[in-house]
């Protein structure tokens, strides 16, 4: 973390802390550009030498967030790849992906991290491409791991395509009404599954053919229809209440 000084006692640490959240929550609120070291240390309710004890400026403070949320969200991902039951049906664990990352971001810290990335990328020290084509990487072995047979070019192709529509809809998801999220991240959920599954659960043409439709989520078949998206046929389980579209051929 690029402290001007490492905090040792306890009361320290807790100040240091107080202080960065203090900050993502005064960054959210009225954006970095308007953020002042004197708003941050009168919401972190220090004096603002005290601020500058540990951090020279508003940029270094933003620079703590950031080394914050790289290690934070490394390890979710990590945690949520190396966890996975390859066993049980791909849209359960997109399920469960997009849930951690929507309680993930609901912390002002990756939040206002995430979000400045795309409006100021010049502010950031180390989060760049080369973290974005690492996690990359990471995704398409994971899918590989789900069939072994996905060349490794296609598996790059595919998550890299899933890297950009994740971020994509994620971000509009975060900035936008708070009412509106949840139907964001259920579409996302949606074209993952839609994108993926014919990818990493490939199935024979008899089996397609004789198999009864069930809901990606819960596997019921109290299924009905409900329009269309993608021109594929879309679903809603009457179990679950939740919506998925028809598999690719």
């Amino acid at each position: 973390m690029p402290l001007r000084r490492q905090p040792k006692q306890q009361r320290s640490q807790k100040r240091v802390e107080q202080i960065l959240r203090s900050a993502a929550e005064v960054f959210v609120e009225v954006g970095y550009e308007a953020a002042t070291t004197h708003m941050i240390a009168a919401r972190a309710k220090t004096a603002i030498g005290s601020l500058y004890q540990f951090f020279p400026d508003k940029l270094a403070v933003f620079h703590a967030l950031e080394a914050r949320h790289m290690e934070n969200v490394t390890v979710l991902n990590q945690e949520l790849l190396q966890s996975a039951d390859l066993k049980r049906p791909f849209a359960e664990f997109v399920d469960r992906l997009v849930e951690a990352h929507v309680a993930y971001f609901q912390d002002p810290i990756p939040q206002v991290v995430y979000i400045q990335y795309f409006v100021a990328p010049q502010l950031f020290m180390l989060f760049d491409e080369t973290f974005n084509r690492q996690l990359i990487e990471q995704y398409a072995s994971f899918l590989r791991q789900w069939n072994p047979a996905l060349p490794i070019e296609k598996s790059e192709r595919l998550a890299e395509t899933v890297h950009q529509c994740y971020n994509a809809l994620l971000l509009q998801a975060l900035r936008g009404e708070e009412h509106q999220r949840r139907s964001r991240y259920e579409e996302l959920k949606a074209l993952l599954v839609a994108y993926l599954a014919p990818h990493v659960e490939p199935k024979s043409m008899d089996e397609k053919a004789t198999k009864v439709m069930k809901c990606h989520y819960c596997h019921s078949d109290r299924l009905s229809k409900n329009g269309h998206r993608y021109n594929r046929q879309r679903y809603l389980c009457k179990d679950c209440g939740k919506q998925f579209l028809e598999r690719a051929d």
